[in-house]
Protein backbone atom coordinates (compact mmCIF):
# COMPACT_ATOMS: atom_id res chain seq x y z
CA UNK A 1 0.00 0.00 0.00
CA UNK A 2 2.83 2.46 0.85
CA UNK A 3 4.63 1.85 -2.31
CA UNK A 4 1.22 2.50 -4.60
CA UNK A 5 0.85 5.80 -2.44
CA UNK A 6 4.64 6.55 -3.18
CA UNK A 7 3.68 5.84 -6.84
CA UNK A 8 0.99 7.50 -7.67
CA UNK A 9 2.53 10.96 -6.89
CA UNK A 10 5.53 9.98 -9.30
CA UNK A 11 3.59 9.03 -12.05
CA UNK A 12 1.73 12.38 -11.65
CA UNK A 13 4.84 13.85 -11.51
CA UNK A 14 6.17 12.02 -14.33
CA UNK A 15 2.90 13.41 -16.67
CA UNK A 16 3.32 16.84 -15.42
CA UNK A 17 6.87 17.03 -16.99
CA UNK A 18 6.17 15.18 -20.32
CA UNK A 19 3.53 17.62 -20.93
CA UNK A 20 5.26 20.94 -19.98
CA UNK A 21 8.26 19.70 -21.96
CA UNK A 22 10.37 22.89 -23.16
CA UNK A 23 11.62 21.38 -26.59
CA UNK A 24 8.03 20.78 -27.43
CA UNK A 25 6.74 23.70 -29.97
CA UNK A 26 3.86 25.82 -29.68
CA UNK A 27 2.63 28.58 -30.89
CA UNK A 28 4.11 30.27 -28.01
CA UNK A 29 7.40 28.02 -26.81
CA UNK A 30 10.05 26.02 -28.05
CA UNK A 31 12.66 26.83 -30.74
CA UNK A 32 12.22 26.79 -34.73
CA UNK A 33 14.04 29.12 -37.38
CA UNK A 34 12.73 32.22 -39.46
CA UNK A 35 13.99 33.01 -42.97
CA UNK A 36 13.66 36.56 -43.94
CA UNK A 37 14.27 39.02 -46.42
CA UNK A 38 17.59 41.18 -45.30
CA UNK A 39 15.50 44.10 -46.84
CA UNK A 40 12.81 44.12 -43.78
CA UNK A 41 15.10 43.53 -41.16
CA UNK A 42 15.02 46.82 -39.03
CA UNK A 43 10.64 46.11 -38.82
CA UNK A 44 11.56 42.29 -38.64
CA UNK A 45 14.14 42.67 -35.64
CA UNK A 46 11.76 44.90 -33.49
CA UNK A 47 8.54 42.28 -34.12
CA UNK A 48 10.38 39.64 -32.99
CA UNK A 49 12.39 41.30 -30.10
CA UNK A 50 8.89 42.14 -28.60
CA UNK A 51 7.09 38.58 -29.29
CA UNK A 52 10.33 36.87 -27.32
CA UNK A 53 9.72 39.49 -24.45
CA UNK A 54 5.59 38.92 -24.72
CA UNK A 55 6.39 34.71 -24.67
CA UNK A 56 9.80 33.97 -22.85
CA UNK A 57 9.51 30.36 -23.59
CA UNK A 58 9.81 30.90 -27.24
CA UNK A 59 13.41 31.12 -29.15
CA UNK A 60 13.00 31.81 -33.02
CA UNK A 61 16.62 31.99 -34.78
CA UNK A 62 16.13 34.53 -37.52
CA UNK A 63 18.49 33.91 -40.54
CA UNK A 64 18.53 36.64 -43.04
CA UNK A 65 19.19 36.19 -46.64
CA UNK A 66 18.44 37.67 -50.14
CA UNK A 67 15.05 36.23 -51.69
CA UNK A 68 16.28 34.31 -54.35
CA UNK A 69 18.61 32.72 -51.93
CA UNK A 70 15.95 32.28 -49.10
CA UNK A 71 13.13 30.96 -51.39
CA UNK A 72 15.50 28.49 -52.63
CA UNK A 73 16.32 27.24 -48.73
CA UNK A 74 12.40 27.29 -47.86
CA UNK A 75 11.96 24.80 -50.98
CA UNK A 76 14.83 22.68 -49.95
CA UNK A 77 13.21 22.23 -46.65
CA UNK A 78 16.27 23.81 -44.68
CA UNK A 79 13.29 25.71 -42.82
CA UNK A 80 9.53 26.17 -42.77
CA UNK A 81 9.06 29.65 -42.28
CA UNK A 82 10.18 32.80 -44.27
CA UNK A 83 8.79 36.65 -44.55
CA UNK A 84 9.29 38.26 -47.42
CA UNK A 85 7.88 40.61 -50.10
CA UNK A 86 6.06 37.82 -52.90
CA UNK A 87 3.84 34.56 -52.84
CA UNK A 88 5.42 31.37 -53.56
CA UNK A 89 4.92 30.43 -57.52
CA UNK A 90 2.61 27.73 -58.07
CA UNK A 91 5.95 25.82 -58.93
CA UNK A 92 7.34 25.78 -55.53
CA UNK A 93 3.90 25.71 -54.00
CA UNK A 94 3.29 22.13 -55.31
CA UNK A 95 6.44 21.14 -53.62
CA UNK A 96 4.85 21.36 -50.54
CA UNK A 97 1.39 20.70 -51.94
CA UNK A 98 3.19 16.92 -52.81
CA UNK A 99 4.06 16.63 -49.42
CA UNK A 100 0.55 17.03 -48.23
CA UNK A 101 1.70 20.26 -46.07
CA UNK A 102 -0.81 23.19 -46.43
CA UNK A 103 1.00 26.66 -47.31
CA UNK A 104 -0.02 29.71 -44.92
CA UNK A 105 0.27 33.30 -45.97
CA UNK A 106 -0.03 36.25 -43.86
CA UNK A 107 -0.03 39.77 -44.90
CA UNK A 108 1.17 41.78 -42.11
CA UNK A 109 2.37 45.12 -43.70
CA UNK A 110 2.65 47.19 -47.27
CA UNK A 111 6.23 48.04 -48.06
CA UNK A 112 7.81 50.87 -50.24
CA UNK A 113 10.74 50.46 -52.43
CA UNK A 114 12.64 53.58 -51.63
CA UNK A 115 15.19 55.19 -54.11
CA UNK A 116 17.76 57.52 -52.09
CA UNK A 117 20.43 60.10 -53.00
CA UNK A 118 22.76 62.19 -51.21
CA UNK A 119 21.58 65.82 -50.63
CA UNK A 120 24.44 67.29 -52.38
CA UNK A 121 23.04 65.63 -55.40
CA UNK A 122 20.94 67.12 -57.84
CA UNK A 123 18.32 64.56 -57.31
CA UNK A 124 15.54 64.96 -56.02
CA UNK A 125 12.72 63.27 -58.18
CA UNK A 126 12.62 60.28 -60.74
CA UNK A 127 9.67 58.96 -62.85
CA UNK A 128 8.90 55.51 -63.09
CA UNK A 129 9.28 55.77 -67.01
CA UNK A 130 12.93 56.56 -65.92
CA UNK A 131 13.21 53.82 -64.17
CA UNK A 132 11.89 51.43 -66.58
CA UNK A 133 14.69 53.03 -68.89
CA UNK A 134 17.44 52.93 -66.67
CA UNK A 135 16.84 49.14 -65.77
CA UNK A 136 16.32 48.45 -69.99
CA UNK A 137 19.79 49.88 -70.20
CA UNK A 138 18.24 52.86 -72.48
CA UNK A 139 19.16 55.79 -70.06
CA UNK A 140 22.60 56.25 -68.80
CA UNK A 141 22.76 59.48 -67.48
CA UNK A 142 21.55 58.45 -63.90
CA UNK A 143 22.97 55.24 -61.88
CA UNK A 144 21.02 52.65 -60.02
CA UNK A 145 22.52 51.28 -57.08
CA UNK A 146 20.75 47.37 -55.46
CA UNK A 147 21.45 45.86 -52.26
CA UNK A 148 22.31 42.26 -53.81
CA UNK A 149 21.75 40.59 -56.79
CA UNK A 150 19.16 38.39 -55.70
CA UNK A 151 17.32 40.70 -53.81
CA UNK A 152 13.85 41.70 -53.97
CA UNK A 153 14.27 45.29 -55.03
CA UNK A 154 15.91 44.07 -58.15
CA UNK A 155 13.02 41.17 -59.01
CA UNK A 156 10.78 43.89 -58.32
CA UNK A 157 12.05 46.40 -60.65
CA UNK A 158 12.89 43.81 -63.19
CA UNK A 159 9.62 42.97 -62.95
CA UNK A 160 8.50 46.42 -63.55
CA UNK A 161 11.15 46.95 -66.77
CA UNK A 162 9.65 43.44 -67.96
CA UNK A 163 13.58 42.35 -67.89
CA UNK A 164 14.72 39.10 -67.50
CA UNK A 165 18.42 40.29 -66.54
CA UNK A 166 19.90 43.16 -65.35
CA UNK A 167 21.69 45.82 -68.23
CA UNK A 168 25.58 45.56 -68.15
CA UNK A 169 25.21 49.61 -67.87
CA UNK A 170 23.73 52.42 -65.20
CA UNK A 171 22.73 49.76 -62.77
CA UNK A 172 25.09 48.17 -59.86
CA UNK A 173 24.82 45.69 -56.83
CA UNK A 174 26.37 45.49 -53.60
CA UNK A 175 25.47 42.80 -50.55
CA UNK A 176 23.02 44.68 -48.06
CA UNK A 177 20.86 47.64 -47.70
CA UNK A 178 23.82 48.87 -45.21
CA UNK A 179 25.93 48.96 -47.81
CA UNK A 180 23.68 50.96 -50.43
CA UNK A 181 23.31 53.40 -48.04
CA UNK A 182 26.85 54.29 -47.19
CA UNK A 183 27.58 53.85 -50.76
CA UNK A 184 24.80 56.66 -51.82
CA UNK A 185 26.58 58.91 -48.97
CA UNK A 186 29.83 58.61 -50.03
CA UNK A 187 29.02 59.06 -53.64
CA UNK A 188 27.09 61.56 -54.53
CA UNK A 189 25.34 61.72 -58.35
CA UNK A 190 24.09 57.52 -57.73
CA UNK A 191 20.40 56.51 -56.25
CA UNK A 192 20.34 53.76 -54.36
CA UNK A 193 17.13 51.46 -53.96
CA UNK A 194 16.50 50.23 -50.74
CA UNK A 195 13.31 48.98 -48.45
CA UNK A 196 12.10 52.33 -47.00
CA UNK A 197 12.02 51.00 -43.34
CA UNK A 198 15.94 51.05 -43.60
CA UNK A 199 15.50 54.98 -44.15
CA UNK A 200 12.95 55.19 -41.13
CA UNK A 201 15.03 53.04 -38.84
CA UNK A 202 18.49 52.93 -39.57
CA UNK A 203 20.60 51.53 -36.78
CA UNK A 204 22.96 53.79 -34.83
CA UNK A 205 25.60 53.11 -37.23
CA UNK A 206 23.86 54.40 -40.31
CA UNK A 207 21.82 57.12 -38.55
CA UNK A 208 24.69 59.92 -39.25
CA UNK A 209 24.39 58.96 -42.34
CA UNK A 210 20.82 59.12 -43.09
CA UNK A 211 20.89 62.83 -42.25
CA UNK A 212 22.53 63.79 -45.60
CA UNK A 213 20.51 61.08 -47.51
CA UNK A 214 17.03 62.44 -49.15
CA UNK A 215 14.55 60.18 -50.37
CA UNK A 216 12.88 60.53 -53.98
CA UNK A 217 9.63 61.26 -54.98
CA UNK A 218 8.18 59.55 -57.77
CA UNK A 219 6.00 59.67 -60.48
CA UNK A 220 4.19 57.00 -61.88
CA UNK A 221 3.27 56.15 -65.42
CA UNK A 222 -0.07 58.02 -67.41
CA UNK A 223 -3.18 56.91 -66.45
CA UNK A 224 -2.08 55.41 -63.26
CA UNK A 225 -2.45 56.05 -59.81
CA UNK A 226 0.13 58.87 -58.60
CA UNK A 227 0.79 59.83 -62.17
CA UNK A 228 -0.24 63.70 -61.64
CA UNK A 229 2.87 64.47 -59.19
CA UNK A 230 5.49 63.16 -57.84
CA UNK A 231 5.33 61.05 -54.47
CA UNK A 232 7.32 60.54 -51.75
CA UNK A 233 7.12 56.95 -50.00
CA UNK A 234 4.89 58.27 -46.50
CA UNK A 235 2.04 56.47 -45.04
CA UNK A 236 -0.26 58.14 -46.47
CA UNK A 237 0.78 57.95 -49.57
CA UNK A 238 0.98 54.26 -49.50
CA UNK A 239 -2.61 54.02 -47.63
CA UNK A 240 -3.68 55.74 -50.96
CA UNK A 241 -1.90 53.82 -53.67
CA UNK A 242 -0.77 56.87 -55.25
CA UNK A 243 3.34 56.07 -54.43
CA UNK A 244 3.91 53.92 -57.23
CA UNK A 245 6.66 51.34 -56.06
CA UNK A 246 4.67 49.18 -53.22
CA UNK A 247 4.91 45.81 -52.05
CA UNK A 248 2.82 43.18 -49.41
CA UNK A 249 5.31 42.08 -46.96
CA UNK A 250 4.16 37.81 -45.95
CA UNK A 251 4.67 35.77 -43.80
CA UNK A 252 5.06 32.02 -45.46
CA UNK A 253 3.74 29.08 -42.75
CA UNK A 254 5.07 25.78 -44.71
CA UNK A 255 5.30 23.60 -40.85
CA UNK A 256 2.11 21.63 -42.11
CA UNK A 257 0.41 22.35 -38.68
CA UNK A 258 0.56 24.47 -35.22
CA UNK A 259 3.75 26.04 -33.93
CA UNK A 260 6.27 29.09 -32.99
CA UNK A 261 5.70 29.83 -37.45
CA UNK A 262 1.62 30.09 -37.10
CA UNK A 263 2.13 31.91 -33.58
CA UNK A 264 4.47 34.73 -35.19
CA UNK A 265 2.31 34.71 -37.78
CA UNK A 266 -0.59 35.67 -35.40
CA UNK A 267 1.83 38.39 -33.41
CA UNK A 268 2.39 40.00 -36.63
CA UNK A 269 -1.25 39.99 -38.10
CA UNK A 270 -2.46 40.80 -34.38
CA UNK A 271 -2.80 43.90 -33.17
CA UNK A 272 0.37 44.38 -31.31
CA UNK A 273 1.93 43.45 -34.55
CA UNK A 274 0.53 45.77 -36.16
CA UNK A 275 1.25 48.81 -33.65
CA UNK A 276 4.77 47.67 -34.54
CA UNK A 277 3.95 48.08 -37.95
CA UNK A 278 3.03 51.42 -37.46
CA UNK A 279 5.00 52.96 -35.72
CA UNK A 280 8.38 51.57 -38.31
CA UNK A 281 7.14 54.18 -40.94
CA UNK A 282 5.70 51.13 -42.87
CA UNK A 283 1.71 50.58 -43.40
CA UNK A 284 -0.30 47.97 -41.91
CA UNK A 285 -1.65 45.59 -42.97
CA UNK A 286 -4.91 46.73 -40.94
CA UNK A 287 -4.78 50.16 -38.95
CA UNK A 288 -4.71 49.17 -35.14
CA UNK A 289 -7.93 51.23 -33.18
CA UNK A 290 -6.88 54.13 -31.31
CA UNK A 291 -8.44 54.65 -27.95
CA UNK A 292 -9.13 57.62 -26.66
CA UNK A 293 -10.28 58.21 -23.16
CA UNK A 294 -12.72 61.26 -22.20
CA UNK A 295 -12.74 61.73 -18.40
Amino acid sequence: MKRTALFLPLLAFFFVSCSTNPKQETKTSGTTTILADESFAPIVDDQLFVFESTYPRADIRLVYKAENMLVNALVADSAKVAIMSRLLSPQEAAVFEKKNIKVRKTRFAIDAVALIASKSSADSTISVQEIIDIMQGKEASRRLVFDNPNSSTVRYLKDLAKISKLPSKGVYALKTNSEVIKFVHNNSGVIGVIGINWYKQPGKELEPLIEGLRVLGVKNLPGKPGSDKFYKPSQDNLAMELYPLSRDLYIIDCQGGAGLGSGFASFLAGETGQRIVLKSGLLPDSIPPREVFIK
